[in-house]
Order: structure tokens, then sequence, then C-alpha cells
């Protein structure tokens, strides 16, 4: 008969551990760039504006959230 209770190795390599960084820390990361990005896409926002004399189909808002939502995957990558 074969004690399988003291085969501890077995148990440790079934269950790998991934090591992601905690979505709190995720979304603080994102807030902050999404506020530093804000005031530059409201600027070109602005210009676009001012140059083509119609507005452009995506608002500063919607650049900057889609920005933030780029740039803050490539932190938790790096």
């Amino acid at each position: 008969m074969t004690d399988m209770t003291t085969d501890t190795h077995v148990s440790q390599q079934q269950a790998p551990r991934k090591s992601h960084a905690p979505m709190r820390e995720y979304y603080v990361y994102f807030a902050v760039i999404f506020a530093a990005t804000l005031p530059l896409t409201i600027l070109t926002w602005v210009l676009t504006v001012a140059r083509r004399m119609e507005l452009p189909e995506r608002g500063p808002i919607k650049a900057a959230w889609s920005q933030a939502r780029i740039i803050t995957p490539r932190i938790f990558s790096a």
C-alpha cells in the first residue's frame, strides 16, 4: 500500500500561483493617468475645433479615457 499523504511536492506543482497586481492598484494608476491626459486631450480637442471649425468624432473625455485604457495595461505588463 502506498502512503500518498507524505508526497507534498506534487500538490505544490499542480497549483501555480499567478502574481497579478490587485485591481485596486490598477484603478489608482488608471485614475492618475486619466487625470494627467485629460488636460492635454482638452487642449488638442480645442485646437482641432479651432482649425477645422467642426467637432471631432471623439470628445476630450472619451479620448483621455481611451489613452488611459491603452497606457495602464502597459505599465502592469512591464
